[in-house]
């Protein structure tokens, strides 16, 4: 067992929509002002926010979400990523007490907080009140005392006269500042959330921008105070930790505007287990780099379609690796590329790589949201029969018609409604899913795919 002293906290919100996000830039960039060092994770299974973390912290920002991963993951991971840092932030999800049941806590922000035993500033939108302030506080401080929170942050306040009417109010804990509402930085938003923080969509001074206004409108020593009374965490390290093997092979990672939804914990997990993960971009990128393996996480194919389409050497790589055997793994919008196409709401049809039957059609409409449980019911590049996993969709596709030739090698049930479904389009060695699968929920997952890439790199030499 280690002791691991990081001072953290969680940004949780009362609700969503509170601008946790931009709390959570705000003080990442207005801490690494001060010049320290700071890890970001997110609560749940998004992977749009932490991209915005990312972006200021200049490192990868880690997902936390305790329905999926489990307690002792969660641990591992938040412990691991935050080594060498001088302070952690985690921005939950939706409200505190929000999570994968409305009964119970699990998979709430409230459980991540619990679990890390860390301090929480409680983010609400404080516009239109001034006494109720202190209703709110009070209630979340009796929900669950086991919740230690420390701080509240009104947002979207009126000004420097709202801000000290609110801290009039008597509250439970101190009121550490708010932002105003400041339309002309506002993280633009698109159908899934906030666009992805690439450089294109979102500049630098855009998120600077938010770092001086916490330096303005926070009381920023009070809220290192908060984070530095967390106490040592005990862990192990040995969730998913594997020891560093030789390179055994090379799996291609599609990653693009099209293609960008990954857990950091599922390439960490790779990697660990031997694999050199080469980075390419199917909207551009004309050849395939040499290769035992392609993994297509998800993102928005349907925005670039037609990039995708045009870029025939890309797709006539992509089929010839197929046929030779080689490994696919691909969830969500790797499916909507290696199906035969995507159909965007204006009714084009861009022809894709087509090993999959049937056609990505887009809706305006949300079409899957929720957490899964998976059995595997057939072997795959994942291992054998049987293996269990937990992952979450999210989309806004269905395959037309859905594929009837094809083996589908999910048995999958819905964590919320407990409906059961069959999935996982396997084509020979390739595995296409519109699942986003956590493999801390099982890390055999992982394992099983860098052994089939090196079992195809050896039968290649």
């Amino acid at each position: 067992m280690r002791r691991v002293g990081i001072p953290r906290l969680v940004v949780a919100g009362v609700s969503s929509g509170v601008g946790k996000t931009t709390i959570a830039v705000g003080l990442i960039a207005a801490l690494r002002a001060r010049g320290l060092k700071v890890a970001a994770f997110k609560c749940g299974p998004d992977y749009l926010d932490p991209t915005y973390h990312g972006r200021v912290a200049e490192a990868p920002s880690q997902n936390l979400d305790g329905w999926m991963m489990g307690r002792d993951a969660v641990i591992a991971t938040f412990c691991s990523a935050s080594r060498g840092a001088d302070l952690a932030i985690i921005e939950g999800m939706m409200g505190l007490f929000d999570g994968a049941s409305a009964t119970g806590e699990e998979g709430s922000s409230a459980e991540i907080a619990k679990w890390l035993n860390a301090p929480v500033l409680l983010a609400l939108d404080s516009s239109g009140i001034a006494r109720s302030v202190a209703a709110i506080a009070h209630g979340f401080r009796r929900f669950d005392p086991e919740v230690w929170t420390a701080g509240l942050v009104c947002n979207y306040i009126g000004g420097r006269g709202h801000l000290e009417l609110l801290r009039a109010a008597t509250t439970p804990f101190p009121i550490v500042g708010g932002f105003p509402r400041r339309t002309e930085i506002a993280f633009p938003e698109r159908h899934l959330g906030l666009l992805a923080a690439t450089q294109d969509e979102i500049p630098d001074a855009s998120l600077q921008a938010w770092g001086k206004l916490a330096e303005e409108w926070f009381d920023l020593n009070s809220i290192l105070e908060i984070a530095h009374s967390a106490p040592p965490i005990m862990t192990s390290d040995s969730a998913g930790a594997v020891s560093q093997d030789q390179k055994r092979c090379r799996i291609g990672i599609a990653f693009d505007e099209a293609f960008h939804f990954y857990y950091e914990d599922n390439l960490r997990r790779l990697e660990s287990l031997g694999a050199e993960l080469i980075r390419f971009a199917p909207t551009r990128d004309r050849a395939l780099a040499p290769i035992d393996g392609l993994y297509f996480g998800g993102g928005y194919p349907e925005c670039v379609a037609e990039k995708l389409s045009r870029n025939h050497t890309m797709l006539d790589e992509v089929r010839a690796f197929a046929a030779s055997g080689g490994p696919i793994y691909a969830e969500c919008g790797g499916l909507m590329y290696l199906s035969k196409g995507i159909r965007t709401l204006d009714s084009k049809s861009y022809p894709m790589v087509g090993l999959i039957p049937g056609e990505a059609v887009m809706s305006d409409r949300l079409q899957a949201l929720g957490y899964v449980e998976v059995e595997t019911r057939a072997p795959s590049i994942l291992g054998p029969a049987g293996i269990h996993f937990r992952g979450h969709q999210f989309r806004y596709s269905n395959l037309e018609p859905p594929p009837s030739n094809v083996e589908t090698v999910y048995a999958m049930r819905s964590r919320l409604s407990g409906a059961e479904m069959v999935e996982g389009y396997r084509v020979n060695n390739l595995l296409a899913s519109y699942v986003h699968a956590h493999w801390a929920s099982n890390p055999l997952v992982a394992q099983g795919f860098v052994d089939s890439c090196a079992a195809h790199a050896k039968r290649m030499r």
